[in-house]
């Protein structure tokens, strides 16, 4: 009995920290295991390209380039569940509703086996059209297929392995969530080895190699909640299909989806402009300036995710002024975070793009497109803590406003009729306004929302 209480004991403490402690303090604690776990996991995605890149060849990587953002639908749906779930039990946390928190983990499997069903049906019913609507053509078409459809067959590990990982950093136990990442990112890199460079599997190895990191993520998961490192009481493998929590869980993760489905509209539509107006080689390019591009906002979104539960917790307990001010740490925070990746991106970047494209001579215009590309980076910290900010407030709809209205509102038009003006620049030069548009919107939107916190009453003393 007395481990029993040791281990409530030490579940306990991690609320009244994130309750009680500095926030300064709290924001050290949680966002350099975050910001390892987002970066391990954002390595995931550069991986497949580097060994693709190097070991099989430039149309290979472009039609891996046309694939990826199809393959990123998979991991909007995990966040869905994940952000979703995350804000539920964080909010659950801090009210100390422990009903909620015991069934959570069953609404989340019946959840990912739902997703996961009707994604894998319609991925590969509409594999082949799906990737020539992201601009695949001959070679680069059927190599970039393959590719999709293979990651298609293994999404549940994706969508679950994500959703898990997600749940655990709403704990606040960001280191947890870090060597999970760690240890499915090894497996990663040995399959793409093995699979890729060893056997010449090609970018079907690359798939595979994916996929079985993606299985320990999962694996990894199952383990965590059924053998009680979980800081709430979990089933593991429990299924439940509670509609307010259910519902909930797709309130408050709708943002985050349509985040990354947005991302991928805008890839539909960048890589169609790009095999208008461009040749292979731009898709190339470009798909290797995303990923970089991706890849320098893993510290962010580290952030985003020892954010989460900071200002979930806070808000469930009502302690509002907490919430704001958590907020705002957090931003600056990854703001500077941000500046030394983004500065040596900026100084260097032939030594960056070198890494995917080894045999390349970059031309001027592309360094210049590179550079526009990352120019308002540093600032995207405001709109990213802000799609943590809403859901975690209960307040999904602002954040999904936001997700929606840059690519349906700004970036169609924007990226329909500049390219047809100056060509190709304009993918680059078009995203670069849009950014900083969206930007000036989100503060004043955060803005308002802060002004609402402040006129609500705090509450005076919480029951722990």
């Amino acid at each position: 009995m007395s481990n029993m209480h040791q281990a409530e004991s030490g579940k306990e403490k991690q609320t009244q920290l994130i309750l009680n402690e500095s926030l300064w303090k709290i924001m050290y604690q949680l966002s350099w295991p975050a910001i390892i776990a987002m970066v391990l996991y954002g390595l995931n995605a550069v991986i497949a390209a580097v060994f693709v890149g190097r070991y099989v060849g430039e149309t290979a990587l472009a039609g891996v380039s046309v694939a990826y953002p199809l393959t990123q639908i998979s991991l909007g749906l995990g966040s869905l569940i994940g952000v979703g779930a995350g804000s539920v039990l964080s909010i659950a946390i801090g009210r100390k509703d422990k009903y909620t928190q015991e069934r959570l983990m069953g609404n989340v499997n019946f959840l990912s086996i739902v997703i996961t069903l009707v994604y894998m049906i319609l991925g590969l019913l509409f594999s082949t059209p799906l990737v020539r609507i992201m601009g695949g053509e001959g070679e680069a078409l059927i190599l970039g297929d393959s590719y999709f459809r293979i990651t298609v067959i293994g999404s549940f590990f994706w969508i679950y392995g994500l959703a898990a990982n997600m749940i655990v950093r709403a704990e606040g136990k960001m280191k947890s969530a870090a060597v999970v990442m760690g240890i499915g990112l090894a497996f990663d890199i040995l399959s793409n080895y093995v699979l890729v460079a060893m056997l010449g599997l090609g970018v079907e190895g690359a798939a595979w190699a994916t996929n079985i990191g993606m299985f320990v993520y999962t694996l990894l998961g199952w383990i965590y909640f059924s053998k009680g490192y979980a800081s709430f009481k979990s089933r593991a493998f429990a299924v439940y299909r509670d509609g307010a929590t259910l519902k909930s869980m797709v309130g408050l993760g709708l943002s985050s989806f349509i985040m990354n489905f947005m991302n991928f509209v805008q890839a539909v539509i960048v890589f169609n402009t790009l095999s208008r107006y461009g040749a292979t080689a731009d898709i190339a390019f470009y798909g290797v300036v995303y990923r970089v591009f991706t890849f320098l906002l893993t510290p962010i979104f580290g952030l985003m995710r020892a954010l989460q539960p900071v200002i979930g917790i806070n808000f469930g307990a009502e302690k509002y002024e907490r919430v704001i001010k958590a907020y705002k740490i957090f931003t600056i925070v990854s703001m500077l975070l941000t500046l030394p990746f983004w500065m040596a991106s900026m100084i260097s970047p032939v030594s960056i793009l070198g890494l995917m494209l080894p045999e390349q001579i970059f031309t001027a215009t592309e360094i210049l497109y590179f550079r526009v590309n990352m120019a308002v980076l540093p600032l995207l910290s405001l709109i990213f803590m802000a799609m943590t900010l809403f859901p975690s407030i209960n307040k999904g709809k602002p954040a999904a406003v936001i997700g929606i209205a840059r690519q349906l509102v700004f970036y169609v038009p924007v990226m329909l009729l500049l390219p047809r003006m100056i060509g190709v620049a304009g993918v680059y030069w078009g995203s670069l306004a849009i950014d900083a548009v969206i930007v000036i919107w989100t503060v004043i939107l955060v803005g308002k929302e802060f002004s609402l916190l402040r006129g609500k009453p705090e509450s005076a003393m919480l029951n722990l």
